[in-house]
């Protein structure tokens, strides 16, 4: 919404929830959530064209296009638990603008949602009383966190989607009319309504195939003495394939992957196709894979125990440039090394303490009812040198830049010997850090240890 204001001057933007607090936070100085270039944008617009209320009726009643931007999470009780998304939000914001409206609007799902959603919100707002009429449009985002202004600046592509009627073809138009104040016409895309709400879970499931792809190729790779870096770059230069989402690592996360594809593997298996389903699910069971393949190297590595030793988790984030820590796999290898009763300090430059065991809660059960020893067995460091200092291994989950330009020669001189390091990333100079004195594991890479014909 904030480039919209941006790109758009003329068109007043208008946030609204009911959280006040958030809505505080987003008309302060200090926003609520980290990404690059967004406070500066929010700082050009807002006053000026973009607000942020908790009036929603008002605004409402004062807006002519109104944009469903509400999260679905993955049910976790009840029919489909575990991969069904729950629309409760989405219906809930549809009961509240049929209730409030006193004239037509264009009514945009911009959430990720099942395909057909728009059936249900259509139906919702059918039912209003005051005889109004309300087109429902879909426009997915396919932004990547981190990156997200840039994205939304020079997108691949704008999906909308609508019925096909003279109705839903106007509706569709007038949106196509914002986006093109800066998107150029031939890449706003206009397809039918179901077509775009499954557009967005596919894009996200085909990415996740690849991440999960190339890492079986890495376990291939560590068992053989192939280099995955090297393989990725080989199979990148084919036209056909690209070289994007080649990068192997310990694992996919963030709010998006995981949830769509489960969801996509739901519906699969209510149309009865459940060999689809299947290959789709696959994909999710290869990230666990190879997430519990890291932790088991740590462990394996280290003489077959870790309890009681000093590990640095550096990162936490699920990618760099972002605070976002849900579904994060630093999470799951944290999960893993306390069950194996290591002592875990976690440096990283933009996550809380707080939303670390929020999540770990949420996603792993784990809290300090349950687990009265977590905070004595894991330490939140604000200096990433304390975090490695005096540790017996340094484990690398979260690609932040800063991590390469640490001073290794430092850091080793104060670690327990052997220092191991674990590359989850790929982003340190191996061979550099070997000269040094550290035992170098990383995915996907030949372990000159067990090789002696690389």
């Amino acid at each position: 919404m904030a480039i919209i204001a941006k790109m758009c001057p003329k068109i007043r933007v208008c946030v609204v929830d009911l959280n006040k607090s958030q809505i505080d936070k987003w008309n302060s100085e200090t926003l609520p959530i980290y990404e690059p270039g967004l406070p500066e944008v929010v700082k050009e617009c807002v006053g000026r064209n973009l607000f942020f209320s908790t009036n929603i009726a008002e605004e409402i009643n004062r807006a002519d296009i109104i944009f469903i931007s509400v999260n679905t999470p993955t049910k976790t009780q009840g029919i489909g638990a575990g991969r069904a998304a729950n629309i409760k939000n989405c219906e809930l914001c549809a009961r509240t603008i049929a209730e409030v409206s006193t004239s037509n609007k264009i009514v945009v799902e911009k959430s990720t949602v099942p395909v057909r959603t728009a059936q249900a919100v259509a139906r919702v707002l059918q039912c209003n009383d005051k005889g109004l009429s309300f087109q429902i449009l879909s426009n997915p985002e396919f932004l990547a966190e981190g990156t997200a202004i840039k994205d939304l600046l020079a997108p691949d592509r704008v999906l909308i989607g609508g019925q096909q009627t003279p109705e839903g073809l106007k509706a569709a138009a007038t949106l196509v009319s914002v986006y093109a104040n800066w998107v150029p016409r031939d890449q706003i895309l206009t397809t039918n309504l179901w077509s775009s709400e499954l557009s967005k879970l596919v894009a996200n499931a085909v990415l996740a195939q690849r991440v999960s792809s190339i890492n079986s190729i890495s376990a291939l790779c560590e068992a053989t003495g192939a280099d995955v870096s090297e393989i990725s770059r080989a199979v990148g230069m084919d036209a056909r394939i690209g070289k994007k989402f080649l990068n192997s690592s310990v694992g996919f996360g963030g709010s998006c992957f995981q949830k769509d594809i489960l969801n996509l593997v739901y519906l699969c298996e209510t149309y009865g196709l459940d060999e689809c389903a299947a290959y789709w699910n696959q994909v999710i069971l290869m990230n666990d894979y190879q997430k519990k393949r890291f932790s088991e190297k740590v462990v394996s590595k280290m003489f077959n125990t870790v309890t009681g030793k000093k590990i640095a988790i550096m990162g936490y984030a699920f990618k760099k440039d972002t605070g976002d820590v849900r579904e994060t796999p630093a999470m799951f290898v944290v999960r893993d090394l306390l069950q194996e009763q290591a002592k875990l300090f976690v440096y990283d430059p933009e996550v809380t303490r707080d939303d670390m065991w929020t999540e770990m809660n949420y996603t792993c059960g784990i809290n300090h009812e349950n687990t009265p020893t977590l905070d004595a067995a894991v330490t939140t460091a604000t200096d990433p040198y304390e975090a490695m200092d005096g540790a017996h291994a340094i484990c690398i989950l979260t690609e932040w830049d800063e991590f390469k330009d640490y001073d290794y020669t430092k850091v080793y001189e104060k670690m327990c010997k052997p220092a191991f390091i674990f590359d989850g990333r790929n982003i340190l100079d191996h061979a550099k850090l070997r000269e040094i004195g550290f035992e170098v594991h990383a995915i996907g890479k030949p372990d000159p240890l067990a090789f002696t014909d690389l």
